[in-house]
């Protein structure tokens, strides 16, 4: 769109100079009248005066009538104001028939604001929530949600099904039991109940998948509206490289809008878009609870990272938990298997589930079941017995007993990275360290 064409009435465009014409021009019309009387009041004066009286008096009005006519002038400035001068303004409009230009999701940039950045703003920009409680969560003013703990509390997610695979959702505080290292760990805080979740969606788009993004793409937006409704998400298209294509938002038809942009074609970098991505939540999200949901057709073939960096990069980062849905039926058995270890690694590491359906027409309900696995999920919190200075390396492992269930099984991270002192301090600036 263009305003250079606007109609404009030409009587009303002004300058500044044409203005100042204007009002040179109405004092000429005003100030003969009074100039032509003044002389001639001064002429009739003159004669019934001496010569030396005379002289003063027509000195003395010659330095009065420049001041009488300045203040006049004045006036007319004041009583009628320049207009100003009217602007034209051009907007740039992106031609629709060119490629949209999308954002590289591994390399740093500022961050893009959210549609809904009013109703969401930065945590930074709000008042700071009251002290609260161990294991208390509170929601401040933005709606966000945070848990108050020491910077040396380690945090668990915990999802509890019986051998059945159907989820337990009665457990207490005293149910659990967790050990680290071997060492049997006294826990702090405990939450189980439906909290917002920052969820980053990763959706393959190589050209394998050109064939499936429709059934995809529906099955991603029906676990979006099963979630929570206060969750904030992100969309990652990734072949050869990750994109960026909706950014953090909780308007599902902007992230309907993000999975619609896909081009399938490519190769598959699927553990460089899980590391960036983990960076992605650790610096933009506002929701201390996150997952990563991947879907992918085939194995990792164009990554920079391998396996075993894209988990540790995941761990260093905070451990968001990993979802994959794994859609190998009809490939060869090779890059088959070689996929689904990586999937089920990457899961169990993180505290996930991996999925493998057998057609198209099961993602759909894997991805109600992955909707429903998130908000069932426990926070356990406890302090390492093992001192923070020392990091390293630190496997947990954690354990549900109740006398009214069976046996349950736990799913949660396997270990972590303990992060020192000074790194913990600096956690925004070791997330930006580590894409180097």
């Amino acid at each position: 769109m263009t305003w250079l064409n606007r109609n404009i009435p030409l009587d009303r465009v002004f300058t500044e100079d044409t203005s100042r014409s204007i009002v040179w021009e109405l004092n000429f019309l005003v100030h003969p009248k009074m100039q032509l009387l003044m002389f001639d009041d001064i002429s009739m004066f003159v004669k019934n005066v001496s010569g030396s009286r005379a002289i003063r008096l027509i000195a003395l009005m010659a330095l009065t009538l420049p001041g009488f006519g300045g203040r006049l002038l004045l006036c007319q400035a004041i009583s009628a104001p320049p207009t100003q001068a009217q602007t034209t303004v051009r907007v740039a409009m992106r031609d629709s028939r060119l490629p949209e230009v999308q954002q590289r999701l591994d390399v740093d940039r500022d961050p893009v604001p959210s549609p809904d950045s009013e109703s969401i703003p930065n945590v930074s920009e709000t008042l700071p929530l009251a002290p609260g409680a161990p294991d208390e969560i509170q929601k401040s003013q933005d709606g966000s949600y945070t848990m108050h703990k020491d910077v040396d509390e380690v945090l668990l997610t915990c999802a509890v099904v019986d051998e059945k695979g159907q989820p337990i959702q009665d457990l207490s505080r005293g149910d659990f039991r967790v050990w680290e290292d071997g060492v049997k760990q006294a826990t702090t805080s405990f939450l189980h109940q439906d909290q917002p979740v920052s969820l980053g969606i990763l959706v393959d788009n190589s050209g394998s998948m050109r064939d499936k993004r429709v059934a995809v793409n529906a099955a991603a937006l029906d676990l979006l509206k099963a979630s929570n409704s206060q969750d904030a998400a992100f969309i990652v298209n990734f072949s050869d490289r990750a994109i960026l294509d909706q950014a953090f938002t909780s308007d599902i038809a902007a992230l309907n809008r993000g999975l619609s942009h896909f081009d399938s074609r490519g190769t598959t970098a699927l553990y460089d878009a899980v590391a960036a991505s983990a960076d992605e939540l650790v610096n933009h999200a506002k929701l201390p609870k996150q997952v990563l949901l991947v879907i992918t057709d085939g194995a990792d073939n164009a990554s920079r990272l391998d396996l075993e960096q894209a988990i540790r990069r995941v761990q260093n980062l905070g451990g968001p938990v990993v979802y994959t849905i794994g859609l190998l039926f009809g490939i060869d058995k090779e890059e088959s298997d070689r996929a689904r270890d990586a999937l089920e690694k990457l899961s169990q590491e993180t505290g996930g589930i991996a999925y493998f359906p057998h057609s198209l027409e099961d993602v759909d309900t894997i991805a109600t079941e992955v909707a429903r696995d998130i908000r069932g999920q426990y926070t356990i919190g406890y302090h390492s017995s093992n001192p923070v200075s020392l990091g390293g390396y630190r496997v947990v492992h954690v354990e549900a007993n109740a006398p009214k269930h069976g046996r349950m099984i736990v799913r949660t991270r396997r270990g972590y990275f303990a992060q020192k002192p000074a790194a913990a301090s600096h956690q925004t600036q070791a997330a930006s360290n580590a894409k180097q």
